[in-house]
């Protein structure tokens, strides 16, 4: 297995340094605040630990980190004129959500909101661009999407304090020079400037912005160090969860929402975006509520929607990003070079011919449900299990084919709370965040205000960090 370019192996085999330099990265993480809560036991007390990460940082090439930070702000755009185009969003969504219940139900709401007319004009954006490096023998490594996320795009709170963790191990192993090469990074601060600028523009002073999210946070800390940077702005915020709004919120005649008696100028969803995260009908009822209101929705349900797989895959087809950019043949050439292979498999002569594909050769690609969170996808022989069972069914419309990326592994050691420390194989996922704000048909802001790189052992083909599977990293160009 070739391994791409990283620290000397001399130095990664020194059992005694990797021993003392572990037990310094621990201290530096707990120090620097890159906690997690992992979870409530019995008796409501909370535990805490370090969030996972790399004992060293991980080398990316300065080129293909520089690409995607460049194209951040045209997906920004992207992902706003899809939200937009009801059109757009209907043709593309359309097999998709007579198989899947839950983007089905999402639609309903889609569709509600536009029969009655969006009540506000604002617009607010925080997403998160992922991408691996797809490198074939004695091929350069390019950039290629993974997905996009247009809700819940999280770690941009702890990505922000990774780095001083990392620049710290370099120093203490005697790398001064690859320390002084660990980029400067702060998402929380910029997701939380566009989130100002939208309680600024919805023009009340005593509104709150409110974090909506789940009954238990095993990623508090990451979404604090957002909701902190708004603290220092003198903008209120409260933490708000589905039954909180069924049971105390409300609209007033001009379709403010109000929640306890608190005006809420801006929802930041922190949840919502899995099956599993509405346990009832009142679930659905709130966030209905939620849409319907004047509080700018962070992101509103159209948007939501513009972050799915099969948008994705829609957005391949030639001719259409063209749809989006007419006069702006640049950034769809930025934009396309992103794009790994993406396949529909709708019913019909090309849906059969993917199928057919996948099947003569499930190892060349990725099976992908229209799910968020991590863990979710399918691969190798699990593909032909999946594909045999739906084939000749409208259900295998639920699916996207991708791709499959092949990134070079790099050896390093994964922190984790009771693991092992042991040397791996490991594959890494670079995330870029964007965040824009929109009042009418002018953009107010529109920036790439970040990145996130996360890191797994070679031998898990999915899982984010939430998922336990990745880990927190930094890029270390070269």
């Amino acid at each position: 297995m070739r391994m791409a370019q990283g620290l000397p192996d001399e130095m990664l085999m020194n059992s005694a340094l990797i021993k003392k330099l572990a037990e310094e990265a621990k201290d530096s993480a707990v120090t620097q605040g890159v906690l997690m809560r992992l979870q409530e036991t019995p008796n409501s007390s909370e535990v805490v630990s370090f969030a996972p990460f790399t004992l060293f940082p991980t080398p990316v090439p300065k080129a293909v980190f520089s690409q995607a930070l460049a194209v951040q702000t045209h997906y920004n755009t992207l992902v706003d004129k899809i939200s937009q185009d009801a059109d757009f969003l209907q043709e593309a969504l359309a097999s998709t959500i007579a198989v899947d219940d839950f983007t089905a139900r999402l639609f309903k709401i889609h569709q509600q909101i536009l029969k009655e007319g969006r009540s506000q004009s604002i617009v607010l954006g925080l997403n998160r661009s992922d991408y691996m490096l797809d490198q074939r023998e004695n091929d350069t490594p390019s950039l290629k999407q993974i997905e996009i996320n247009t809700i819940a795009a999280s770690f941009g709170g702890l990505s922000s304090r990774t780095p001083d963790v990392h620049r710290h191990i370099l120093k203490m192993a005697g790398k001064l020079e690859e320390s002084e090469r660990i980029l400067d990074n702060n998402p929380a601060a910029g997701l939380a400037r566009a989130i100002a600028k939208a309680w600024e523009l919805y023009g009340s002073e005593k509104a709150v912005v409110a974090f909506f999210v789940e009954d238990v946070q095993r990623n508090i800390f990451d979404q604090r160090f957002v909701e902190y940077e708004l603290w220092k702005r003198n903008i209120h915020v409260i933490r708000l969860r589905f039954e909180d709004v069924f049971k105390a919120g409300s609209l007033d005649q001009d379709k403010r929402l109000f929640v306890d008696g608190k005006e809420v100028a801006v929802v930041y969803f922190r949840n919502g975006y899995m099956p599993d995260n509405y346990t009832s009908e009142q679930s659905w009822d709130a966030r209905l509520l939620m849409e319907r209101s004047r509080a700018v929705k962070c992101p509103d349900i159209s948007t939501h929607l513009a972050g799915t797989k099969k948008v994705q895959q829609v957005l391949a087809r030639p001719g259409v990003l063209e749809r989006f950019f007419p006069d702006q043949p640049q950034a769809v050439q930025q934009i396309r070079a992103t794009f790994a292979g993406l396949y529909t498999l709708d019913m019909g002569p090309e849906g059969d011919k993917t199928v057919s594909m996948a099947l003569a050769a499930p190892e060349r690609f990725v099976l992908k449900p229209q799910r968020e969170g991590g863990g979710n996808n399918i691969y190798g022989s699990e593909i032909c299990q999946v594909l045999e069972e739906v084939k000749e069914s409208t259900e295998r419309t639920a699916y996207i084919l991708m791709d499959k990326i092949h990134p070079t592994p790099v050896r390093n050691y994964l922190m984790r709370q009771g693991s092992p420390l042991k040397i791996s194989n490991c594959l890494s996922e670079l995330g870029v965040f964007g965040a824009y704000v929109r009042q009418g048909k002018d953009m107010v802001t529109n920036e790439c205000v970040g990145h996130l790189l996360r890191t797994k052992s070679s031998e898990h083909s999915d899982g984010g960090v939430a998922a336990g599977v990745a880990v927190l990293d930094n890029p270390l160009l070269f």
